[in-house]
């Protein structure tokens, strides 16, 4: 069975996963429009960034944001000195991890369909005398939703299993960084092998769940 710490664990995971994938949507949409239609010779190098969390291993990514983030770097005094404490070891660092290792989960769908669909109907719905923001909400949006649909569920299930960058930046503490990955680990080294299989049979189970729903509605809508 589950025990207190277990429930606090998830909690914290989907609460973490749920605000990185909405905050992802957000950040990742102008950034994949930027990607899909910009000449500008800086594009590869942004590209190659973002793309940068599939290739490293995650303690790499982690550490360099707990550097960054730590009580001795300009920004972590910064935070100090306006009394928010440091960003490391705090739910807020967690967020700013999953960001950035989830980015690509998000930005890369969004940057192929944008592609797709070209420049035409968004031509098409200027000679209407139709302005950018309704261009994008009338047009962009309803022709990509597929696209959308997988980002956030490649974004929320992805941010479900992290483990290294959050052990690295968050550490392990229970109900401020402590997520089920963590959770999980811990019980393996306790040698407690019947609590890790709740968890990590949930995560495994959710996870499913996730991807054969996206791939269902994908297959519904014609999509790839």
């Amino acid at each position: 069975m589950l025990a207190p710490d277990d429930l606090s664990a998830i909690r914290l995971t989907l609460q973490l996963a749920g605000v990185t994938t909405l905050l992802l949507l957000l950040l990742g949409t102008p950034l994949a429009w930027w990607l899909a239609h910009s000449r500008r010779r800086l594009r590869g190098a942004v590209a190659a960034l973002v793309a940068l969390p599939l290739v490293l291993p995650p303690t790499v990514i982690g550490f360099y944001l707990l550097v960054a983030l730590g009580p001795q770097s300009p920004l972590g005094q910064l935070t100090a000195s306006l009394g928010l404490g440091t960003l490391a070891f705090s739910f807020s660092g967690l967020v700013i991890g999953s960001l950035i290792y989830s980015l690509p989960f998000v930005v890369q769908p969004l940057q192929s369909a944008f592609v797709q669909l070209g420049r035409a109907p968004l031509e098409a719905a200027a000679t209407l005398r139709a302005g950018p923001w309704d261009s994008f909400l009338h047009v962009v949006l309803p022709q990509t939703r597929s696209a959308y649909l997988a980002a956030a569920v490649l974004a929320f299930a992805h941010t479900l299993g992290e483990f290294g960058i959050v052990l690295m930046i968050g550490g392990n503490i229970p109900q401020r960084t402590r997520v089920v990955s963590v959770q999980i680990f811990n019980h393996v080294e306790a040698m407690d092998y019947a609590s890790a299989h709740w968890l990590a049979g949930g995560l495994l189970l959710v996870s499913f769940c996730a991807l054969l729903a996206l791939y269902g509605g994908l297959r519904q809508r014609g999509g790839r």
